[in-house]
């Protein structure tokens, strides 16, 4: 395994600038997950540490060498594309090996490779179909077999799971986070669905317009977003945002809301972000609200609420059911609110 160090990154393309100055250090052994919106330059920065897309700026190391104008056969980095990409009329055992044998590695030594990226993979009794008799879930285990059969020091997955349906991607997830638990090796994987960053990623490096908003894991990175763009973007359903102010008493208040702080913040506007599964529904909270949506969700339920003209979801478990134009009374958990600055979005 070897760590990335991207040192002050620039790619243009077409003459406009995509990714500025970028600083990024992935740890050998680490699976760093890049999160963000569709044309946010996640891709294009992946593959530039791939050797496909050049560098206007800065460098790319891997492994401690300076990579930045270097061949992708030099690089040491498997890679799985999106599409699956495999021979049609090659067996699947052929497609894996088809890198190995172009580049001349013995008989023995293919054989080998093939062998353990098959029984990792599940695809012993696989290895003598062809691609059109494979599901979609099987191509893409072989497209990250003839990756993992180069034996690299990073390995890096651009949206490997995003044509499989729901059943198909929750399946892979899984057996990609065993993967990397049996292999130990450093995985850069590029997506844009939230649920699989989470479940995957040691780390996870959130993007918006070429630029890094946040690096933390999972957990500090949902607990503690850094800036209203990052706590939006996780979630589902997203966090709530309601505009208002904190007082001298150190309570924010928007309309018939008031609530306490349970740390000191400055007095002035402010945005309150809290996320559904804090909002907590309770025949003795505080505030009056009117169910204008439900969502069941098998175990749970999702509320859409109207408390005092502000529009709130939260997260209910348990046996009770709601309808449309109940009243209820909610609660906000002021210990887990984040509180953001309405101009830069900067947590506050």
């Amino acid at each position: 395994m070897s760590n990335v160090h991207l040192r002050k990154l620039s790619i243009t393309l077409g003459g406009k600038a995509i990714i500025r100055e970028l600083d990024l250090q992935v740890e050998p052994g680490e699976f760093l997950v890049l999160l963000g919106p569709s044309g946010c330059g996640k891709s294009t920065l992946l593959h530039s540490i791939a050797g496909l897309v050049d560098a206007s700026g800065g460098s790319i190391e891997i492994g401690g060498r300076d990579m930045t104008l270097c061949d992708p056969s030099e690089r040491g980095i498997g890679m799985v594309f999106q599409s699956y990409a495999l021979y049609p009329t090659m067996t699947v055992k052929d497609n894996m090996s088809f890198g190995l044998r172009m580049a001349g590695t013995p008989k023995a030594e293919i054989a080998r490779r093939v062998g353990r990226a098959a029984e990792m993979l599940q695809l012993d009794a696989l290895l003598s179909r062809k691609p059109a008799q494979l599901s979609g879930g099987q191509r893409q285990r072989v497209a990250i077999g003839r990756a993992l059969v180069r034996e690299a020091g990073v390995f890096l997955f651009d949206e490997p799971l995003s044509n499989l349906d729901a059943k198909l991607r929750a399946e892979l997830r899984r057996e990609l986070k065993l993967l990397h638990a049996r292999l130990g090796s450093t995985m850069i994987y590029v997506t844009h669905d939230q649920v699989e960053a989470m479940t995957l990623a040691s780390r996870i490096v959130v993007m918006q317009a070429g630029q890094v908003q946040q690096v933390g894991t999972p957990l500090e990175i949902y607990e503690r977003p850094a800036n209203r763009f990052v706590a939006g973007f996780l979630g589902a359903p997203a966090m709530n945002f309601i505009e208002g102010e904190i007082d001298l008493h150190n309570r924010f208040a928007s309309r018939g809301l008031a609530l306490a702080l349970p740390q000191p913040k400055p007095a002035g506007t402010a945005v309150l972000g809290v996320r559904p599964e804090h909002v907590a529904i309770d025949a003795d909270a505080p505030l009056h609200a009117t169910v204008t949506l439900v969502e069941p969700m098998g175990n749970h339920q999702v509320l859409w609420l109207d408390c005092a003209g502000i529009a709130l979801s939260a997260l209910v478990h348990g046996p009770e059911r709601f309808a449309v134009g109940q009243q209820v009374r909610c609660a906000i958990d002021a210990a887990r609110v984040s509180l953001f600055d309405p101009a830069s979005g900067a947590r506050l």
